[in-house]
């Protein structure tokens, strides 16, 4: 194992941070306690998916509910089944009364040292539209499990871009159907 190097802080806003370490050149998400995405399903098995426009990418994107942890000012001490359950309300509308953390992954280990808590929310209850807050634009989707892999590729061929969490939220949900079943 390597040690780490000294690193240069090269650029900085609120919520990144662009580091020099040696050769490599990475982000991180300075003031903020984790990430995470959640992947969220109704009683009838439909996962529940956001889309939105996204910047970078110039597209819009099919992805989980998901955002940061400790990013909202009040909130900076907020654990992470308190802000995704705040996720899971303002971008979908719906309460889970089971979360529970399905892993914890790097998101690019390449490009930055962010690691996405994925977390699976059931026993679901619709308490609004959903749509995310004021700065955001977020369409709401309820997708059968059974259909997922068909409409995820109808997606892209109509040239939204699929985030990489939704498939791995897939591998969890159509590996192991026990998952589902309430504790």
């Amino acid at each position: 194992m390597s040690e780490p190097l000294p690193a240069q802080v090269l650029a900085e806003t609120r919520f990144l941070r662009l580091v020099q370490e040696g050769h490599w050149t990475y982000a991180q998400r300075p003031n903020i306690r984790g990430a995470m995405a959640i992947a969220a399903v109704t009683d009838d098995r439909q996962l529940l998916l956001v889309e939105q426009y996204r910047i970078p990418v110039h597209q819009r994107v099919i992805e989980l509910p998901a955002g940061l942890v400790g990013d909202e000012s009040g909130r900076e001490a907020e654990t992470l089944e308190e802000a995704a359950r705040r996720e899971l309300e303002e971008e979908v509308g719906y309460r889970a009364a089971q979360l529970r953390e399905l892993t914890c992954a790097v998101s690019s280990a390449g490009l930055t040292d962010e690691a996405v808590h994925l977390l699976l929310a059931t026993q679901l209850t619709r308490v609004s539209a959903g749509g995310g807050n004021d700065d955001e634009d977020i369409l709401v989707h309820h997708v059968p499990l059974s259909e997922l892999r068909g409409w995820l590729a109808e997606q892209q061929r109509q040239g939204r871009r699929v985030d990489y969490k939704v498939y791995a939220a897939l591998y969890f949900l159509t590996d192991d159907d026990t998952l589902l079943r309430p504790r």
